[in-house]
């Protein structure tokens, strides 16, 4: 299989789970998923520290749950983000998200070939979505590319871990043998969410990532991992 074919196999996965994808993410994360992205979310205009924003653009956004928090904190800290922009691959997802926000712009489109012009953006954010894009380094290009210098990437990620603890392998077992169970239920898709642990033992550790996230120019302004490290913030800016 070709890199295209399995781009499209996997947008295809995300189409054929959209409906039941909130519930499923806040059954499998008992809610802890959204503590990971209300943490981002808080950190990220900590580092960008801009009292006003012309564009915050989530890649891969799926149903916008992430856009929630973008303009939930924004509220909070007073900072002004004139416009919002939701882009993913799947028709699926951003049908869900449309329908369940109404303040953002959504795009269908590819994380390496944002619908998005350049130095456009202060901030674009991806989250448990980099894993799933077959060229990433040319993401990271399109990412540094769209953002205005001085702008940041934000990532939050499932990186792989060195697991050889006692509860490691308790996470480990829970990845592989529970979560698939689990969201299949949910979802009626086992293969989709045998998909997740599978793509997570395949992907990058964190200092792997960072360094990619370097070699397009970015430079790492903050990592830090959450719960036993399944999940991993990683917050990157564009010179100036």
């Amino acid at each position: 299989m070709d890199k295209k074919q399995k781009q499209e196999q996997i947008v295809n996965m995300f189409d054929d789970i959209a409906s039941t994808y909130d519930l499923a993410n806040r059954v499998l994360t008992m809610g802890i998923d959204i503590k990971w992205r209300k943490k981002a979310c808080q950190k990220a205009y900590e580092v960008l520290n801009l009292k006003e924003l012309e564009q915050i653009t989530d890649v891969a956004c799926g149903t916008g749950d992430l856009l929630l928090f973008w303009k939930e904190y924004a509220q909070k800290s007073g900072i002004n983000v004139k416009k919002y922009v939701g882009v993913d691959p799947s028709v699926g997802m951003l049908k869900v998200a449309r329908e369940k926000i109404d303040f953002a712009e959504f795009k269908e489109g590819k994380a390496q070939e944002l619908p998005v012009a350049d130095e456009s953006t202060e901030l674009i954010s991806i989250s448990y979505g980099i894993r799933n894009v077959v060229d990433r380094v040319e993401a990271l290009q399109e990412f540094y590319r769209a953002l205005k210098p001085g702008g940041i990437v934000v990532i939050l990620e499932f990186t792989k871990q060195d697991r050889s603890g006692f509860i490691d392998k308790i996470v480990d077992f829970g990845m592989k043998n529970i979560l698939p169970r689990v969201g299949g239920l949910i979802s009626k898709n086992y293969a989709a969410y045998k998909y997740l642990p599978d793509s997570i033992e395949g992907f990058l550790t964190t200092q792997m990532l960072a360094d990619e996230l370097e070699s397009v120019g970015f430079k790492m302004k903050y990592t830090k991992s959450f719960t036993l490290g399944i999940s991993t913030l990683l917050i990157a800016q564009k010179p100036l």
